[in-house]
């Protein structure tokens, strides 16, 4: 049993040794700072090492050791340290492997590039951020794709913005010189139909501007209680005049008490937009059906089902992108009146996305139904 005041001593010059030597260390790290790692390994070693050392020589020198106790500790440390070495050389390799492959995903990362390293059951800091690094991968694919996306709908829309405006200021200037050099036996009739032109050009300006809004986030919603049966029967007689001229039938079905929180004027927007969809793409002498029902987890359902034989699998994603327009299968004739440009859907779905609702499509026999879910007030009681 070692009495108290030598343990002291001997712990009090082993922890001065350590100080000085680790103080070493640390300096050597630093100027070491830009070395490889294995380099900075073999460093925190052989300071450890050197550490247990040297304390051990001052303490025999403090005759707590006899000569004999010190060489065998000193051979049993350089033993110590030669393993140490050794293994830190191993260890620094596998890091030096490890640190290559992290530089080598993130120049496949800058580079657009696929990443997705090896199954392995390695769970160290370096083989996480390796599997961080592939998600963020996976992340800025999806995220690239996302953005080509917008870009072709953006490009997409642009080529049917440009004919859109450009079929009725054709038609709008050839009316003006006809009506200029006296052409026209009616020019009533020219009158009419130049109203009608510009009535097409403001509504197709109007969507633009409410595009706009939504795509900036500057769409201001004044939110308030909202009855479904309301909007599906103003909607629905605005639009009934429209159908019948196309012998399209509308019949309703709404729930006279579900009410939602919501801007009254942009859900009668998401209504009219899904409404005028189905007019456009469904045949003559078809039904089209509007219907209300509460789902039951706090939200309330509005479906509108057209008969226009539906929307291919492939097109399901883009549906809701500004400039996306059905292919001529689905599409019988446009509406003579209606936007054409493609907004209709793109709008609506960022109306229910701003009152925190959700929007969604899927074919059924013969047609395609659209599914709007918005919150429902709720009535304490």
């Amino acid at each position: 049993m070692i009495p108290l005041p030598d343990l002291l001593d001997i712990v009090g010059i082993a922890l001065l040794c350590a100080v000085v030597v680790g103080a070493i260390g640390l300096l050597c790290l630093r100027f070491a700072r830009r070395s490889p790692l294995m380099v900075q390994l073999l460093i925190v070693v052989l300071t450890a090492m050197l550490s247990v050392t040297i304390g051990m020589i001052a303490v025999a020198q403090a005759m707590y050791l006899s000569p004999h106790d010190l060489l065998v500790g000193i051979w049993v440390a350089g033993s110590a340290t030669m393993v140490s070495l050794a293994a830190a050389v191993v260890l620094g390799r596998t890091f030096t492997r490890q640190a290559a492959q992290l530089r080598r995903y993130a120049r496949d990362l800058g580079d657009g590039e696929h990443v997705e390293p090896p199954a392995s059951f390695d769970r160290s800091e370096l083989a996480n951020l390796q599997a961080e690094l592939a998600r963020t991968g996976r992340r800025l694919e999806e995220a690239r794709a996302e953005v080509e996306a917008l870009d072709s709908s953006r490009r997409e829309l642009v080529a049917w913005i440009s004919h859109d405006l450009r079929t009725p200021l054709a038609g709008l200037r050839a009316m003006a010189e006809a009506l200029e050099d006296g052409m026209t036996d009616d020019p009533q009739r020219f009158h009419r139909q130049m109203r009608t032109q510009v009535g097409h050009l403001s509504a197709l300006v109007d969507e633009l501007f409410e595009l706009s809004k939504i795509q900036s986030g500057r769409l201001s919603l004044s939110r308030e209680p909202v009855s479904l049966y309301d909007l599906v029967s103003d909607a629905v007689a605005e639009l009934r005049t429209l159908a019948q001229t196309r012998r399209i039938t509308i019949r309703e079905s709404p729930s006279p008490d579900l009410t939602v929180v919501g801007d009254a004027r942009e859900l009668a927007r998401v209504v009219g937009n899904l409404l005028m969809n189905a007019i456009q793409h469904s045949p003559p002498g078809s039904e089209i059906s509007v219907a209300t029902r509460d789902v039951g987890d706090g939200t309330a359902m509005l479906s509108v089902v057209d008969a226009g034989g539906g929307i291919a699998e492939a097109d399901m994603p883009k549906i809701f992108l500004a400039g996306w327009r059905a292919d001529s299968s689905r599409t019988p004739d446009p509406v003579s009146h209606a936007g054409g440009a493609g907004l209709g859907l793109a709008i609506a779905h960022g109306i229910v996305k701003a009152h925190e609702g959700d929007i969604s499509a899927r074919n059924v026999p013969g047609g395609c139904q659209f599914d709007v879910i918005l919150p429902r007030m709720i009535f304490a009681s």
